[in-house]
């Protein structure tokens, strides 16, 4: 987990003798929508989490009213060291802190609210001490700064925007940089709108003003990735369980969607071919609640638990946000430590090693190379460049076999498409040799960023990859082999 993927790729391919097509080399033309380059750095991190702190610590809520007095907030021995060091050493790579949730208490002493930090016992700026610590541990750091407020008197009039905005922008230019924003969908539709408890009925699509608020972001902070029900760069999975669809396409027809209004069933599943590249964020808390409530300090997700949802979104293609809610202390509590702890090392053990090391690799066919289908093990990878296996134009279904240098027994494989020529792959078939003939063992959809294909251990000597659908020549980056801990 420590390797970028630009590390990772090169690696695996080397390792595995896989046939390999340099950039430059006579590449195929990309296929529907691709990735943007800061799409491509937020891909690499895959696993990150969320830290919901707010007056609700303190109330035992999910969701404030937003009249609740800033002198609740008071944690006693407040830590972002070990808040940061505790995601971190369970693998996270990122951090997105609630700026501000729905209640309107902003964790850092804005100047266009007295309902924050400043009027609190506490005093600190927690999205300081957060963002600082972040940069201390080599984590990144992001912010969700709720667009509902059901503080402020003026949400619902045109008056809340420029104050909204002012507050996205103290963010964005106090805090360095910011990997990504969670525009959370929420408006208040089953609730109160405003300080005054006055319900005022908005329209999503236009009252926002989305196109102008996300133009702000991208001149002040251009590699920030921006998440919401319609993107634009990344958008919600449809439910918060964590789990993206069997089938996941990182497409999606944008513009139907508008943040707040979802189709559950479209967003997990994603839009074919689709008009954007909008990949999937899988969002899901390692407690029953968003919130930390002593009550279910015996409730914490096991590392079992935890290993599930990270085949069930990293390993179809999406992202894994875990949410770590600090406690009254403003620490993350020790249950939650010792699950996130052990999941590490159950997905670390599992992946250190590619059993696919040495094999000998031939393919039905070779992007240039069609007469010649065997391929010599010693394959030569110039580092500095990103490499992937293509086929010819119009050869839409070919395989690739790996002959084993010994007999392996593995449990996972794991396949990544090459992203910049797009999502190109719709189906797959792994087979295993077995009595002298082929045997399947797994069929997938939708490959793009990383498919795990995970089930009982097989113990074999070659195993071979079957495209079985595809509207152009694959791009396979990587198929590795990797072998769960007993």
């Amino acid at each position: 987990m420590k390797n970028t993927r630009r590390e990772f790729i090169a690696t695996a391919l080397a390792v595995a003798g896989l046939p390999l097509r340099a950039i430059g080399d006579d590449p195929p033309a990309p296929y529907g929508p691709v990735p943007t380059k800061r799409q491509l750095a937020w891909h690499e991190l895959e696993f990150y989490g969320f830290l919901h702190f707010t007056v609700n610590t303190f109330t035992n809520r999910e969701w404030g009213d937003g009249d609740e007095s800033p002198a609740v907030f008071n944690p006693t021995a407040f830590d972002a060291d070990q808040i940061v060091e505790s995601a971190r050493d369970g693998g996270m790579k990122g951090l997105i802190l609630t700026c501000k949730h729905h209640d309107g208490f902003c964790l850092w002493p804005s100047q266009y609210t007295a309902h924050s930090v400043k009027n609190s016992p506490f005093h600190r700026d927690v999205v300081k001490e957060i963002s600082d610590a972040c940069a201390r541990h080599s984590v990144r750091f992001g912010i969700y700064l709720s667009p509902w407020d059901r503080n402020h008197p003026d949400y619902g009039r045109p008056e809340y925007l420029i104050y909204y905005r002012n507050q996205l922008r103290e963010l964005l230019t106090g805090y360095g940089p910011i990997f990504e924003i969670f525009f959370d969908g929420a408006n208040g539709g089953d609730g109160y709108y405003g300080g005054a408890y006055e319900r005022r009925e908005i329209d999503n699509r236009t009252y926002y003003d989305w196109p102008n608020t996300w133009q702000l972001v991208r001149e002040l902070q251009p590699e920030t990735v921006l998440f919401s029900d319609a993107g634009p760069d990344i958008r919600w999975v449809g439910n918060e369980n964590g789990i993206a669809g069997e089938t996941c396409w990182a497409t999606s027809n944008r513009e139907d969607f508008v943040p707040g209004r979802a189709d559950v069933a479209r967003l997990n599943h994603g839009d074919r071919p689709g008009t954007h590249w909008v990949p999937a964020e899988c969002d899901v808390s390692i407690r029953p609640g968003w919130f930390y409530h002593k009550h279910e300090d015996e409730q914490v997700k096991t590392p079992g638990q935890l290993v599930d949802l990270y085949y069930s979104s990293v390993g179809r293609g999406a992202s894994f946000l875990l949410n770590l809610p600090p406690d009254r202390r403003g620490r993350i509590h020790d249950n939650d430590v010792h699950a996130l702890r052990e999941f590490r090392r159950i997905i670390d053990a599992t992946f250190a090693t590619n059993l696919a090391a040495g094999a000998r690799v031939t393919a039905s066919n070779s992007r240039g190379n069609g007469r010649d289908r065997r391929f010599v093990p010693g394959n030569v990878l110039d580092g500095s460049r990103i490499t992937y296996w293509a086929t010819d134009d119009g050869v839409l279904t070919p395989s690739l076999t790996l002959e084993l240098a010994r007999e392996v027994t593995f449990s996972v494989v794991r396949l990544r498409e090459y992203l910049p020529l797009g999502q190109r792959v719709e189906a797959v078939a792994l087979d295993q040799w077995q009595s002298g003939q082929w045997v399947e063992f797994a069929r997938a959809t939708s490959v793009g960023n990383c498919r795990l294909i995970r089930g009982p251990r097989i113990t074999t000597t070659r195993v071979r990859l079957r495209v079985t659908q595809a509207p152009v020549c694959p791009a396979i980056a990587e198929m590795g082999l990797f072998a769960e801990p007993a």
